[in-house]
């Protein structure tokens, strides 16, 4: 007697789905660079719990950058296909953003990293009003400090 073996098709493994595929979760994903660039991951809270989130990644070098940003559905929605921000954190992300983000499936979004500015175009105008805003505002809190130290009656009493 001859064993026979039943034939059945392969069976097919279910894989999980990506985090925000299904856009059931608390959070918009934009993408900004690939995971495949990165060799290690940390979660970033940005303001208030659950809010904006910043996922960093570290490059096989050992550098850091923000591999994608998420932001809660309290703070942005969908309207036409654009993620639109309803607080200024979100607005202040999305416009940090190198392209506006376009969305993927679910929940996820992808964008490009903000443009990489040579060292040899530095200090920019923005950099160079910041840092001479903050030279004024040094020297103004310099001289409140000799004024009240002038001000003050000497402690010697002869």
């Amino acid at each position: 007697m001859a064993a026979t073996r039943k034939q059945t098709a392969p069976e097919k493994k279910t894989r999980r789905a990506k985090p925000g595929a299904r856009g059931g979760g608390r959070f918009f994903h934009i993408e900004v660079r690939p995971r495949s660039e990165f060799v290690l991951f940390r979660m970033q809270d940005v303001g208030g719990l659950g809010g904006i989130e910043r996922l960093a990644g570290q490059r096989p070098s050992g550098s850091w950058d923000t591999v994608k940003w998420l932001i809660g559905k309290r703070h942005a929605h969908v309207e036409r296909g654009r993620l639109v921000a309803d607080s200024d954190e979100a607005r202040k992300v999305i416009g940090m953003l190198g392209s506006a983000p376009r969305h993927v499936l679910g929940d996820r979004f992808k964008a490009k990293p903000r443009a990489n500015i040579p060292e040899s175009m530095k200090p920019t105008t923005a950099q160079r009003r910041a840092q001479l805003a903050n030279i004024k505002k040094a020297q103004a809190a310099l001289a409140a400090r000799r004024r009240a130290k002038a001000r003050a009656p000497s402690g010697s009493a002869s």
